[in-house]
C-alpha cells in the first residue's frame, strides 16, 4: 500500500490541494457526527430526568436547549459538509479531468497504437468516476469515523477506562478487522468484474467499428452477443457479492447491539449508585444508536479500493507511458525561421519491448526540402515520425530543430508541425468547421481558398447546403480522396512550416492515388516535407529518399540517383510499378 501512494500522481497530490477547504468538510463532517451523538445523548437524559418528575422546569431546561441546539446543528452541518465536501472533490474532478484530456492530447499522435481504443473508453468512462468516488465514498468517511472514533475513546477513558477498553475493541473489529476482510474478499471479486466490463468494452469496442461487415454479413444476433457475452458471468459475481455484504452488514449491527449491551451492563455497574447518575444509563445506551450510520459505511466504503486502485495504476500507467510532463510555457522559437532538421545517431526501445526498433539513425534535412521514409510494414517508420515531432523520446541520440532540441518544444509543436496520416478524423459537423479547425482565427474566405486550392470547392459548391454541409461522423459522407483533401486543406489553413505525411494515400485507387499526389506536391511546395510510405508512386518530386531495414538506414540518396547506381531501389521501383523483369 505505501510503495503504491508513494509512486502516486492521481490521488495523494490533490489532497494536498486546497487544505483549508478539505479541513473545513472534515470538521464539519466531525461535528455533524458530534451532533447526531450529542442529541441521542441529551435524549436519553432527559427522557430519564423527567421520569422522576423534577419539582421545577428549570431543572431540565438545559438539556432541552441542548437537545434543540444538537437537532438543529446535526441538519445544519451536515448541509454545509456536504456542500464543503463536494465542492473540494469537484475542484479536483475538473484537474483530474483536464490532467486526462491534455495526457491523452500529448499522446494523440500514437496513442492508438499502445492502447486498445476499449481500455481507453474505460479511462474516460470508468476511472474518473471512480477517482469522484474514492474521495466522497472512501476517503471522506474512513477518515472522518476515524478521527470520531479516537476522540471517543479519549472521551470514554476520561470517564471509565474499562468502557473505554471495551469500546476500542468493539471499535478495532468495526473500523478496522471487518473493512480489512471486506477488502480482501472484494479484491478477488471487483478484479473479475472490472475484467469483465473491460473485456465487454474491448468487444462492444471492436464490434462496433466492424457494424457493416456484421450487417453484411446477417449475423444481428452475433453483434448483439458480442457485447453482452459476460453479462451472466457479472450477474453471478454480483450476486455473491450481494450476499456477503448481506451477512457482512448483519455482522456489523450486531456489534453494534453487543456495544448496547455493555453500555447497559457498565451504566447499571458504575452510573447505579445514586438517582442523579442512574439518569445517564439511558443517555450513554442511545448514544450508542448513531454509530450505526457513523461506522457501518467504513465497511462498504473501503470495499472498493481494490476497484479504486484498479482504476489509478492504469491512469498513472497511461501517464508513465505517454511520458506528459506538462510545461507552462512555450519556448522562445521563430517558427518562421526554421532552417534545418538533425536527427543524430538516434535509437529507440519500448519500455517492454528487448529489441530496438532504430538503431544509430541520422537524418539531416534542410528547409524545404522533402524527405521520403520508405520500408516495409513494422521496421519503424512511423515511430520515426513519432521521435522527430516529440511525441516520444530516444533512448539514445537527440533530435534537434535549427539547435533546439525536439523534446523542448512540446508546446511549440502545433505551430510547427502538420500531420496528415492514413485516416484523418473528420468531426460530425460543417465542411467548413473541420477546415478551421486547422486554424480557428482565419477567415471563412482563407478556408474557402484552401478548399479551392486542393481541388474541393466545385463539389461542395454542387451540395445543397454547400460549405455549411453535415458530413456525419469520421466525414462518412465523403469519399477517401475526399476526406484526404478536406485534410489537407486544413494543413494549408494551419500554415505550418514541416508537414509529415504518414502513408496518406493507403486505400485510395490509383487513379486517386495519382491526383492526391499531384495536388500534394503543388500546395505543399513550399513546405518541409517528411513522407512515409511503403509504395513509392509519387517519389520522382522527393529531393531525397532512405530506405529503412531491421531499424537502420539501408539507401539514402535522391530518386534518380538511387534509380540509377542501386539495384535494389531499382527492383523495389519495378515491382511497385508492376513492371516484369
Amino acid at each position: 500500500m505505501r510503495n503504491f501512494f508513494n509512486k502516486d500522481t492521481w490521488i495523494k497530490p490533490y489532497l494536498k490541494k486546497d487544505k483549508k477547504l478539505l479541513f473545513t468538510a472534515f470538521s464539519l463532517g466531525i461535528l455533524t457526527i458530534i451532533c447526531s451523538i450529542g442529541l441521542m445523548f441529551v435524549a436519553g437524559y432527559l427522557i430519564s430526568r423527567s421520569a422522576t418528575r423534577p419539582y421545577n422546569i428549570l431543572i431540565v431546561y438545559v438539556p432541552v436547549i441542548l437537545a434543540q441546539a444538537f437537532g438543529t446543528g446535526r441538519p445544519v452541518f451536515q448541509y454545509l459538509e456536504q456542500l464543503t465536501s463536494h465542492n473540494w472533490v469537484l475542484r479536483v474532478v475538473s484537474s483530474l479531468r483536464q490532467r486526462l484530456y491534455v495526457t491523452l492530447e500529448k499522446g494523440a499522435d500514437f496513442v492508438g497504437e499502445r492502447f486498445k481504443l476499449g481500455n481507453l473508453l474505460g479511462v474516460l468512462s470508468d476511472d474518473l468516476e471512480h477517482l469522484e468516488d474514492l474521495y466522497l465514498k472512501t476517503i471522506f468517511p474512513i477518515i472522518t469515523s476515524y478521527i470520531t472514533g479516537t476522540l471517543l475513546i479519549i472521551l470514554l477513558g476520561i470517564i471509565s477506562w474499562p468502557y473505554a477498553i471495551f469500546m476500542f475493541i468493539c471499535f478495532a473489529i468495526i473500523l478496522l478487522v471487518v473493512p480489512v476482510i471486506s477488502v480482501i474478499i472484494f479484491g478477488k471479486a471487483k478484479k473479475y468484474e472490472k475484467d469483465l466490463v473491460a473485456d465487454n468494452y474491448q468487444n462492444l469496442t471492436d464490434a462496433t467499428l466492424g457494424v457493416t461487415d456484421w450487417m453484411i454479413s446477417g449475423r444481428k444476433n452475433d453483434f448483439v452477443n458480442e457485447g453482452t457475452k459476460n453479462d451472466d458471468k457479472l450477474a453471478q459475481s454480483r450476486n455473491k457479492v450481494d450476499h456477503f455484504e448481506w451477512n457482512r452488514d448483519l455482522f456489523l449491527r450486531g456489534m453494534i447491539g453487543i456495544i448496547i449491551l455493555g453500555s447497559i451492563i457498565w451504566g447499571n455497574i458504575y452510573l447505579n449508585d445514586s438517582q442523579s447518575m442512574s439518569n445517564y444509563i439511558a443517555a450513554f445506551v442511545l448514544g450508542v444508536f448513531p454509530l450505526l450510520d457513523t461506522f457501518i459505511p467504513v465497511s462498504q466504503a473501503m470495499e472498493n479500493w481494490p476497484i479504486y486502485k484498479e482504476s489509478v495504476s492504469r491512469l498513472n500507467n497511461l501517464s508513465n507511458q505517454l511520458d506528459t510532463e506538462e510545461k507552462e510555457t512555450k519556448a522562445e522559437f521563430d517558427e518562421n525561421k526554421i532552417n534545418r532538421i538533425s536527427m543524430n545517431n538516434v535509437s529507440f526501445k519500448y519500455d517492454d519491448d528487448n529489441s530496438e526498433i532504430l538503431q544509430n539513425v541520422s537524418i539531416n534535412l534542410k528547409k524545404g526540402q522533402k524527405l521520403a521514409i520508405i520500408g516495409p510494414s513494422g521496421v519503424g517508420k512511423t515511430t520515426l515520425l513519432q521521435l522527430l515531432i516529440g511525441s516520444i523520446n530516444p533512448n539514445k541520440g537527440e533530435i534537434k530543430i535549427n539547435n533546439t532540441k525536439v523534446s523542448d518544444l512540446q508546446n511549440n509543436r502545433s505551430d510547427i508541425f502538420s500531420v496528415l496520416d492514413q485516416q484523418p478524423f473528420l468531426f460530425d459537423t460543417t465542411i467548413i468547421n473541420n477546415v478551421m479547425i486547422g486554424n480557428e482565427q482565419a477567415s471563412f474566405e482563407q478556408a474557402k481558398k484552401a478548399l479551392s486550392d486542393v481541388e474541393l470547392s466545385d463539389y461542395i459548391e454542387s451540395l445543397p447546403n454547400q460549405y455549411d454541409t453535415d458530413i456525419d461522423e469520421s466525414g462518412i459522407k465523403l469519399s477517401g480522396g475526399q476526406r484526404q483533401r478536406l485534410a489537407i486543406a486544413r494543413i494549408l489553413l494551419q500554415n505550418n512550416p514541416i508537414v509529415l505525411l504518414d502513408e496518406p494515400t493507403v486505400g485510395l485507387d490509383p487513379i486517386t492515388e495519382n491526383n492526391l499526389i499531384k495536388t500534394l506536391n503543388k500546395v505543399l511546395k513550399d513546405k518541409t516535407i517528411i513522407w512515409v510510405t511503403h509504395h513509392l508512386q509519387g517519389l520522382s518530386k522527393m529531393d531525397e529518399v532512405i530506405f529503412l531495414q531491421k531499424g537502420t538506414i539501408q539507401m539514402d540518396g535522391s530518386p534518380a540517383e538511387l534509380y540509377k547506381n542501386n539495384e535494389k531501389y531499382r527492383k523495389l521501383y519495378q515491382m511497385d510499378q508492376g513492371i516484369e523483369n
